[in-house]
Order: C-alpha cells, then sequence, then structure tokens
C-alpha cells in the first residue's frame, strides 16, 4: 500500500500529451537574439509529441524527462528546422496570387499567404518583395537556418 505522500515519476515519451511553458530563442542565424515563442509569461502550452506541431528533434529532447522537470537545451539549425534552403524563395505570378487570395491584393513584404498544391497540401510563404505583376515569396520555416535555445518547465505529463 502506497502513502498519499508517495510520488511516481512520470516520464515523457513519443505520443505523450505534455503541459509545459517554453521558450524558443534563436541564437544564431537569421533573427539572432529574438525569442521567437515564450509561455513563461502566460498560460503554459499543450503539446501532444508526434502530431507534427514540434519538429521531431525538439520532441525529441522532451523525450525521458520527468515531470516536473526544468531544463534548457541547444539545438543546431540542421536538426531543428534545417538549413535554409534557396530553391524555397520564388516568385510568385499575379494569376496564382489571385487565385490563392482577393484578386488585384497588393503583397507587402511581411505578409503571409497560404497556397495549396494541386496535390491539396498547404504551403504558407512570406513575401519578401512585391510588384503589380507578382510577389517574392519565402517558403522556409521560419526557424530554418537558425540555431536554437529551448528552455523548458514541464508541468504535466500524460
Amino acid at each position: 500500500m502506497t502513502s498519499s505522500s508517495d510520488s511516481v515519476n512520470v516520464f515523457v515519451q513519443s505520443g505523450s500529451y505534455l503541459t509545459l511553458h517554453y521558450r524558443i530563442t534563436i541564437i544564431s542565424g537569421p533573427g539572432k537574439g529574438s525569442v521567437f515563442a515564450d509561455t513563461f509569461s502566460g498560460n503554459p502550452a499543450t503539446l501532444q509529441l508526434g502530431m507534427g506541431q514540434w519538429s521531431p528533434s525538439l520532441e525529441q529532447v522532451l523525450v525521458g524527462r520527468a515531470e516536473g522537470a526544468e531544463f534548457s537545451a541547444e539545438i543546431p539549425a540542421a536538426q531543428a528546422y534545417g538549413d535554409r534552403n534557396p530553391e524555397l524563395i520564388q516568385w510568385v505570378g499575379r494569376k496564382l496570387l489571385d487565385q490563392h487570395s482577393e484578386p488585384g491584393m497588393q503583397y507587402e513584404p511581411g505578409d503571409i499567404v497560404t497556397f495549396t498544391s494541386p496535390e491539396g497540401l498547404k504551403y504558407s510563404g512570406v513575401c519578401k518583395e512585391g510588384r503589380d505583376d507578382a510577389a517574392l515569396f519565402d517558403f522556409n520555416h521560419p526557424l530554418a537556418g537558425a540555431d536554437l535555445r529551448l528552455d523548458v518547465v514541464l508541468l504535466g505529463v500524460m
């Protein structure tokens, strides 16, 4: 028989459902020194491993950690969201832009547009430059090419 003061360690494993506070800081590459995401000043986040919410390498940092753990880890760009791919920076013509938004809409740097491929897959791109006849979009993940630091407090593991 166990008493109410006994505790059972619960560890993160593939498929675990987590409640956590986390901060992702860019430590090199584009945006160096900036915080990409931070839940510490608000409500905790929930995450289910294996559902594609985070890259597999970021999730792997969590596996084996005990509920209540507080830790930091550095993840190189190649393992986090990959290196930047210059082939994913592409000009998109007016005809295609009009199919995915209000016809004639002008795009400004920083605008995000989601495109659907003929196969039904969705791709989001960030506008880098807009012209009347086309716009230049970057389809790289926003964290591609960046080494990251992940700070975590695991509040709950199920």
